[in-house]
């Protein structure tokens, strides 16, 4: 017996008929349980286990929140306590018309100092001067300092050692006597430099290398860049050392030249590293004292900031005066701090993953 023609599938698309109730039933029980399990707070058994392992982390993240405390707090209250003290002891003789010369007759005066200072055309001049070479020698130094880590970055393994020794040898020498060794280097009658670069244009044996404002901000500068320039190199290598090579290489594999490969690749990838050696380099250099006060001691308009504040607090006993200056001058370094961390942009506890 013929049963006719077999019965068409039934059309989908938006003429297929609705879901029937039972069929819909176990999609939405899916959809429900998933949802419930993902909110830890459903009747899934497995949401038990993930809101017990979250809390679990939470303790556990408490509890080294708490030993960190315990661990580093003593030295955070010495750290406040050393660090404090004289800022507030600076602001409070800041008040005073006090010299060491006559402390009977200390008497307040409110921010008389500070207009004072602020109308004297010695402190402008002192804080171009001391601007000048904080920007002159971290400009150099960053670019020196890149080279010098990239060098170190891609020497052959057997010679980073040594390398790296040679290059922070100059950062081990103390201060002082770098400037020392600066100064008669190129001291009109006991140095060498005068002998050796004649035959450079405007160079000479008669050339007095401080007796002029330009030939001796040269000189400190150099004398800077020499000293310092292993530690923002030593930084930016560890830096250096966190760009992940894999990107590297797909940049390269891409075709990008060596140029875009520096500028798109490793330079992004190194913004806290960069950041944080021109902070503080930046003010290391706002803070020079000893190669100026050595080298010149302040003549022929190379006088900065902290040897201002050192001739009128220890040269001229005026605490009340000097104490001005040096709150001025602290007031200076936490305008640059705040100036590169808004400028570099850089969310350092984000780069290590805590947010």
């Amino acid at each position: 017996m013929n049963a006719g023609p077999p019965a068409e599938p039934a059309p989908r698309g938006r003429h297929a008929a609705p879901p029937t109730a039972s069929e819909d039933a176990p999609t939405r029980r899916g959809a429900t349980t998933r949802a419930e399990s993902r909110a830890g707070t459903g009747t899934d058994p497995r949401g038990a286990p993930d809101a017990a392992a979250k809390a679990a982390r939470s303790d556990r993240a408490r509890a080294e929140a708490r030993l960190g405390w315990y661990l580093a707090g003593p030295a955070f209250v010495v750290m406040l306590a050393v660090t404090l003290y004289p800022i507030l002891q600076a602001v409070y003789d800041s008040l005073f018309n006090y010299k060491l010369t006559a402390p009977d007759d200390r008497a307040f005066v409110g921010l008389n100092n500070y207009l004072v200072i602020l109308s004297d055309p010695v402190w402008w001049k002192a804080l171009w001067v001391t601007l000048l070479i904080t920007v002159i020698t971290v400009a150099i130094e960053l670019v020196l300092g890149f080279a010098l880590a990239l060098v170190m970055h891609r020497a052959i393994k057997r010679l980073r050692g040594l390398l790296r020794t040679a290059i922070l040898v100059p950062y081990g020498i103390i201060t002082v006597v770098s400037a020392f060794a600066w100064f008669y280097a190129f001291d009109i009658t006991s140095g060498y430099v005068n002998h050796w670069f004649d035959w450079v244009p405007g160079i000479g044996p008669d050339l007095n290398w401080f007796a002029q404002q330009g030939t001796s901000l040269f000189v400190i500068i150099a004398s800077e860049v020499w000293k310092t320039t292993p530690f923002i190199s030593l930084l930016l290598l560890a830096g250096l050392a966190q760009v992940p090579g894999d990107l590297e290489e797909a940049a390269k594999v891409d075709g990008a030249t060596a140029w875009q490969r520096f500028t798109r690749v490793i330079v992004p990838n190194m913004k806290a590293a960069i950041m944080v050696a021109v902070l503080f380099r930046a003010l290391d250099a706002f803070r020079i004292f000893d190669n100026v006060f050595i080298m010149t001691n302040g003549a022929n308009g190379t006088e900065v900031l902290s040897l201002l504040a050192y001739r009128t607090s220890i040269g001229q006993l005026q605490i009340g005066m000097g104490s001005a200056i040096s709150v001025l001058l602290f007031l200076c370094v936490v305008l640059i701090c705040f100036v590169a961390i808004k400028l570099f942009k850089v969310d350092l506890a984000g780069a290590r993953g805590e947010k």
